[in-house]
């Protein structure tokens, strides 16, 4: 896995599970056109070679876990963390980003004979404040669990009352596109407005998780994946495969696709990923940075959802929209609060 003049081997993508086919599902959603891409279909993952030592391996290819490190740009390179194995995936174009990575994976004989193995952003270090040797530690601490995850982006926690919600201050329209993806694929939509504990939430696709775990959830993404794309509208799914998510370039023009396929683990978790264990790292860097009302919130949400009472989750709510009217503009509360806010209480 290491210099440019290593062997290469192709990777095939695995074997997808197809999807038992639904209803056309219609809906409003007035997403711009630009970027739309007329009749396409969620892309396979794009194969690309991974590199095989041919001398001196990684030590952590050999290791029971095995967590990979993406990078793109040569000087990437020297922002790697030692403890993880570095994974070039310069010139993989694949809309659906780290998840064809975790599908090559999957296929690869590097992650064949792990325990655990997972493939994170060459950022994890900067959004996490952890170090590699610091996650490992925690999954050894730990043991026994399917799935290790992290969130990065802990005030979300603490002020939507999911990760659905929550997109939809970052990419335009996204509930009401999220909600038509659902009905494509025939998912739960009272998961999108419900209340959901800060111990489900996950971005960023930071897991490492046991080939069991993969097993059901690549084939899941899959699922899900093949359903919209052929039981949207053409105009439904033009607009998942548009560029519109992302209208401030700030994810390189990416796709509804992956922002959403990110968001389907705590979904997957609940439903077909059941029967799985799960833990959930906590980052210290990251909770110090909480501040009074932040923590309060939080606390305050979870307690409403683990006693499912419908009273504090409403306080919660209230106290909710005073804090963002504080530290939000007026024009963003105006454009954002309604839409954040379910009309009905509902817990996962």
């Amino acid at each position: 896995m290491a210099s440019k003049n290593t062997q290469k081997l192709v990777v095939k993508a695995p074997v997808k599970t197809v999807a038992k086919p639904a209803a056309k599902v219609k809906a409003k959603v007035p997403l711009a056109a630009k970027g739309a891409v007329s009749a396409k279909a969620t892309p396979k993952a794009v194969p690309k070679p991974i590199s095989k030592p041919t001398s001196k391996p990684h030590p952590a290819l050999q290791a029971p876990i095995r967590v990979f490190q993406i990078y793109y740009e040569p000087w990437h390179r020297d922002l790697l963390d030692p403890a993880f194995v570095p994974l070039d995936n310069a010139g993989a174009k694949s809309e659906l980003l780290e998840f064809s990575v975790f599908e090559r994976l999957q296929a690869h004989e590097a992650t064949q004979g792990a325990q655990l193995w997972g493939a994170l952003s060459w950022r994890f270090g900067e959004k996490t404040g952890m170090k590699g040797a610091e996650l490992l530690e925690a999954i050894a601490a730990n043991p026994g669990n399917d799935v290790y995850f992290c969130n990065p982006h802990i005030q979300n926690e603490a002020i939507y009352h999911n990760m659905w919600m929550q997109g939809e201050t970052a990419h335009p329209h996204f509930v009401a596109l999220t909600r038509a993806v659902f009905q494509a694929a025939g998912l739960d939509e009272s998961e999108i407005g419900a209340l959901h504990p800060s111990s489900s939430y996950s971005s960023a696709n930071y897991f490492v998780a046991s080939p069991k775990f993969w097993a059901l959830y690549v084939p899941f993404i899959r699922r899900v994946l093949k359903a919209a794309d052929e039981n949207l509208t053409l105009t439904l799914r033009n607009a998942f495969h548009s560029n519109a998510a992302d209208p401030k370039g700030l994810h390189g023009g990416a796709t509804y696709v992956p922002f959403i396929v990110e968001r389907l683990f705590g979904y997957f978790m609940r439903t077909e990923g059941k029967g799985l264990k799960a833990h959930k790292v906590p980052l210290l860097a990251r909770e110090v940075e909480l501040n009074v009302h932040q923590k309060l919130l939080r606390d305050m949400k979870d307690v409403a959802h683990s006693t499912k009472s419908a009273w504090l989750a409403a306080c919660w709510v209230n106290y909710r929209n005073l804090y963002l009217n504080q530290t939000n503009s007026e024009a963003w509360c105006a454009q954002y609060l309604r839409l954040i806010t379910p009309t009905d209480v509902r817990f996962v």
